[in-house]
């Protein structure tokens, strides 16, 4: 590793560190978590946005070029997310706000971007996943935040809760299921970086199975009230044509 990346990480995490400062300053009236779920939301989009520019034009194309060597756009971007991801397990850690699953997640994305800045090479693959990572979560910070403000319960929660569900089934199990395939049958990418990557697609299983049972309860939920809401009709409209005898 160079001696450059250790300085661009640690600028990195103090740029974080005072991004969030700045929203505990601005929204001093909220909570805590409501300054660091704007840093997480500030950073989802930003390494939604570098992370789908380095994949998808500038290249090289993860699922053709696992194991290349890293390029000095995608080194940037790795650092720009490691402080990120140090920041945020800091703050969880000390707020106790996670669980183990959310943690372990952090731990192996903060291992697998460090062992691929130190190896020099599998930033393509490691990038991609930092893409299938961050896409959502700019839909999981507003679903936080429509339920904080009390909005959650209407149009505009339903149509958050899709797009995410949506998003990621499609990315992060589909297209994480391809990128994890054309790891595994590369003879480019060294061992461990091939277990990084199964162990990251497991945890994304494992969301998914909460995504899934959270998916069916509001299904069901929603079919009842629309089941209620027609008997509710059907009645009225029976019962204002009933004839007095």
């Amino acid at each position: 590793m160079t001696a450059s990346v250790p300085l661009r990480v640690t600028c990195s995490l103090i740029t974080w560190l005072s991004l969030y400062t700045w929203f505990c300053h601005r929204f001093k009236h909220c909570s805590y978590e409501w300054s660091c779920r704007l840093v997480a939301l500030t950073h989802g989009v930003l390494a939604t946005c570098l992370s789908a520019y380095v994949g998808f034009i500038d290249g090289p194309w993860p699922l053709t070029h696992p194991g290349s060597p890293n390029t000095t756009l995608q080194v940037h971007v790795l650092c720009f997310s490691l402080g990120y991801f140090l920041f945020d397990l800091g703050w969880c850690v000390y707020f106790r706000t996670e669980g183990a699953l959310m943690l372990a997640h952090h731990m192996v994305s903060i291992l697998g971007i460090t062992v691929s800045l130190a190896l020099g090479e599998s930033a393509a693959e490691v990038n991609a996943v930092i893409f299938g990572s961050e896409i959502t979560n700019p839909l999981l910070q507003a679903r936080w935040f429509l339920r904080e403000t009390g909005l959650y319960h209407s149009f505009t929660g339903d149509v958050v809760d899709f797009f995410f569900v949506a998003l990621f089934t499609g990315v992060r199990i589909g297209i994480g299921a391809w990128l994890m395939y054309c790891e595994l049958v590369s003879p480019k990418p060294r061992w461990y970086i091939k277990v990084g990557g199964v162990i990251m697609y497991v945890v994304s299983w494992v969301f998914m199975v909460s995504i899934c049972r959270f998916a069916r309860r509001k299904s069901m939920k929603k079919y009842h009230a629309w089941r209620n809401r027609r008997s509710e009709e059907l009645y009225s409209e029976t019962n204002g044509h009933l004839k007095s005898h």
